[in-house]
């Protein structure tokens, strides 16, 4: 067991975050929201109610669908994108799909490579594009989820002011929606861009998104 810990820590340790934050997301958004619902004479919910409501996954949901973009966008434009200097981006001569030689495709395989890898075709197709296949489907999953739990908040607010509600192809052309998804996007792509920058002449001795210490600025794509 020790040794699953050890050789998994990254994984454990993040997700051991994500479950701590999100309890606690659910803890102070309850609160937040009764507090809300008091000082408006409305209906206070329980803890278990607020979280199978609308007011806590869209809050949920529109965060999730905005961290998968980046990763989806980020994936995609490494491959044909490039930073001199920086550890995110492959070196300059790279951009592209590479040749199966370089990714160990086929007949270039090697003894331990995915099946997927060996087996050409279709089966190789999908599994050459298949991180970005599964970013991309969370993303618009989380993104649709956004849309639906956010309806039904708008709508609710709508209702308590004696105000007309919106359709779901409305809700998506509306301000809300777009307000709630834009103040997220643009908050994911200054965070990469930063990252891609920062990394060309700052260092973190012993992390793998870092170059090394003494690494010359314009190396692209080392790792320390």
């Amino acid at each position: 067991m020790s040794r699953y810990v050890r050789e998994n820590s990254l994984t454990l340790v993040f997700l051991a975050f994500f479950a701590v934050s999100l309890i606690g997301q659910a803890f102070v958004g309850h609160a937040d929201f009764n507090h809300d619902q008091v000082a408006h004479q409305g209906e206070t919910l329980s803890l278990w109610r607020y979280l199978l409501s609308s007011a806590f996954w869209v809050d949920v949901m529109e965060n999730w669908q905005s961290e998968y973009l980046q990763f989806t966008l980020f994936i995609l434009g490494t491959v044909w994108l490039v930073q001199r200097g920086s550890t995110e981006s492959k070196p300059v001569g790279k951009a592209g799909g590479e040749s199966d030689e370089d990714q160990k495709l086929g007949e270039h395989a090697e003894p331990d490579s995915p099946k997927w890898a060996k087996a050409g075709g279709f089966r190789t197709l999908v599994y050459s594009n298949s991180l970005l296949l599964l970013m991309g489907a969370i993303w618009l999953a989380s993104w649709f989820g956004q849309l639906i739990t956010g309806r039904v908040e708008y709508n609710a607010e709508q209702l308590d002011h004696q105000e007309a509600g919106l359709t779901l192809v409305q809700y998506a052309g509306s301000s809300d929606f777009w307000n709630r998804t834009l103040q997220n996007w643009q908050s994911e792509f200054l965070a990469v861009a930063s990252m891609v920058v920062f990394s060309i002449w700052l260092r973190q001795r012993g992390s793998s998104q870092s170059k090394p210490v003494g690494e010359a600025h314009a190396a692209t794509g080392a790792e320390g």
